[in-house]
């Protein structure tokens, strides 16, 4: 008991010459453990089993991706949400798990909780996403797709020239290839340009 009176007494009345030490391991040891506390959670929540946690992605996005190249390819190559969802950088990571509280609360309120629901919201949810990947040159995309634009000696005919072309017009991956891993949305599938 003595000991755990001399500690309170030392914490609530510290001499000049330790109160600094203290402070500053307090500083360490916090920041140590807040770090790690913070590493583990973005990780943990960049998990495809999170990601598919909740009925709405796991019987509708996750379920459109399983028919998809990304999911099943000759090379075994398997994209999972995070790979193509989240950013690949700290603070784009950060940023866009601030931006996910908006899904949280989504889930919480039902927005997207039917079948119906999801695909009346599909366009929405789309063109975020679309949006996000041509503000970042398609990141996600460059970061397994790697060798694009120095291999297209290696490419289809059709393929070499729609990059090159797509290159020269300064345009990114989500430009051409939208609904590769998901659906399109039925009203994109509609609204075709009339003029090329």
């Amino acid at each position: 008991m003595r000991a755990v009176t001399a500690i309170l007494r030392f914490l609530s009345k510290p001499s000049v010459k330790y109160s600094a030490g203290v402070l500053l391991l307090g500083g360490i040891v916090v920041g140590l453990v807040g770090w790690g506390a913070s590493s583990y959670t973005l990780e943990a929540t960049s998990t495809e089993s999170f990601c598919i946690g909740c009925h709405e992605m796991s019987n509708n996005a996750y379920v459109e991706l399983q028919d998809t190249i990304h999911y099943s390819n000759r090379t075994g190559t398997r994209a999972t949400c995070a790979d193509c969802h989240v950013p690949h950088d700290l603070p784009g990571k950060v940023a866009r798990k601030i931006e996910a509280l908006r899904e949280v609360y989504g889930k919480f309120t039902g927005i997207i909780d039917t079948p119906e629901k999801y695909e009346a919201h599909r366009l929405v949810m789309a063109e975020r996403v679309w949006a996000d990947m041509r503000e970042d040159d398609s990141a996600a995309c460059r970061a397994c797709h790697v060798n694009i634009e120095t291999s297209l000696d290696q490419q289809y005919q059709w393929a070499r020239m729609n990059h090159e072309k797509a290159i020269e017009n300064g345009q990114t991956c989500i430009n051409c290839h939208q609904g590769i891993a998901h659906k399109l949305p039925e009203t994109r599938l509609m609204l075709k340009p009339l003029v090329d």
